[in-house]
């Protein structure tokens, strides 16, 4: 009832604060006999880790991930995995002057509204650096998608404030997203979206934008009716990342201008296969998949802490001037696109599960 884990048979539960002693996660319901290996959730970690290039936060973290129990001899167990990674550049100090003083658009007031108490350094559990946990456990599930469906999951960023690339879907992979230090596959855009972060940078202000998510072979029937559909999980494990705001599956909002007559996706014989001639839905049709691609986006505010003066409150209702000290993105989708890779594999390997569950 807490709110620390997600799914039901590939169940994540994770743990820590951004600058407590460690961050990490129990995976409970991975199946036997998965190679894995540390390295390879590595891998994950360090497209997410702080301190990456000049248009992230300057934390300095290894994120160096430790698997204790669950794997032996380099396969998994069947049995609870517990992944951690140590806190070894937490600098609380940054946060002594912030004791009492409510940070805009944090969860300051919230969680202390809530628990009658919170950790003001670096915002404690409902810091970004949680998000750790999540990358680690969406690495194990992304390889055994791969390995079962040869699942690809591609997260890149589309969108930061107005700068937008229209790149076909075609045209995206790996090696384009991790190409430049924004992980956008458009080679120009993603010069314009790192020069327009560097003057937000400069300012002391942040942005937001938006990231698209394109998942390819999909199996056909994963979700569950009527409250567990594939969307509607979907839509909960990506709203639960930090400074997600918005959600959308295939053509989402733009539907409202369209008709059904050109909404709908028709059905066609390819290949001896039913396949859509349009993709609109996303993938996913009454909730369950259909075996087109699944295409989504995720809407990023702009990162809440700032380095510009602010007006504020504090706990005992005074008004108060507030400028943060501490190191932060000037815009978090870089990094985020991994968590949203992660979120959306954690997502699949738990409706797969079930649906081999059901499915005998």
């Amino acid at each position: 009832m807490a709110g620390n884990s997600f799914g039901l048979l590939y169940r994540v539960t994770t743990f820590g604060e951004s600058h407590g002693g460690v961050v990490g996660c129990v995976i409970d319901g991975c199946p036997p006999l998965l190679e894995i290996s540390t390295a390879d959730i590595q891998k994950e970690l360090d497209r997410r880790k702080p301190g990456q290039s000049k248009i992230t936060t300057q934390r300095k973290e290894e994120d160096q991930i430790e698997a204790l129990s669950g794997v032996f001899e380099g396969k998994t167990t069947g049995t609870p995995i517990l992944l951690i990674a140590k806190n070894k550049n937490a600098r609380p100090q940054d946060y002594v002057n912030l004791k009492n003083i409510y940070r805009p658009s944090h969860a300051d007031y919230t969680y202390e509204s809530k628990y009658g108490i919170r950790d003001y350094c670096g915002g404690g559990r409902a810091s970004a650096r949680e998000t750790l946990a999540r990358v680690a456990a969406g690495a194990v599930a992304k390889k055994y998608l791969k390995i079962k469906f040869n699942i690809e999951i591609l997260s890149f960023v589309e969108q930061i404030g107005s700068v937008k690339t229209h790149i076909s879907d075609s045209l995206v992979t790996v090696n384009k997203i991790e190409s430049n230090l924004v992980r956008c596959p458009d080679k120009k855009v993603a010069q314009k979206m790192i020069k327009l972060i560097e003057v937000i940078k400069n300012q002391g202000d942040s942005i937001g934008g938006i990231i698209k998510t394109i998942v390819k072979n999909m199996p056909v029937g994963l979700g569950e009716p009527v409250f567990d559909k594939l969307s509607a999980d979907l839509g909960k494990a990506i709203l639960s990342i930090n400074a997600a705001k918005g959600f959308e599956i295939g053509a989402g909002f733009s539907g409202v201008v369209k008709k059904g007559s050109k909404q709908n996706d028709r059905f066609i014989v390819k290949n001896n296969q039913i396949k859509t001639l349009t993709n609109n839905s996303g993938g996913i049709q009454g909730g369950i998949s259909n075996g087109e691609n699944l295409i989504f986006r995720t809407v990023f505010k702009p990162t809440a802490t700032i380095k510009q003066s602010q007006l504020t409150v504090t706990n005992k209702k005074k008004k108060t001037i507030m400028q943060s000290a501490g190191r932060h993105d000037p815009c978090v989708l870089p990094r985020a696109v991994p968590i949203v890779d992660a979120m959306t594999a954690i997502t699949l390997m738990d409706h797969y599960l079930r649906h081999k569950a059901q499915n005998l």
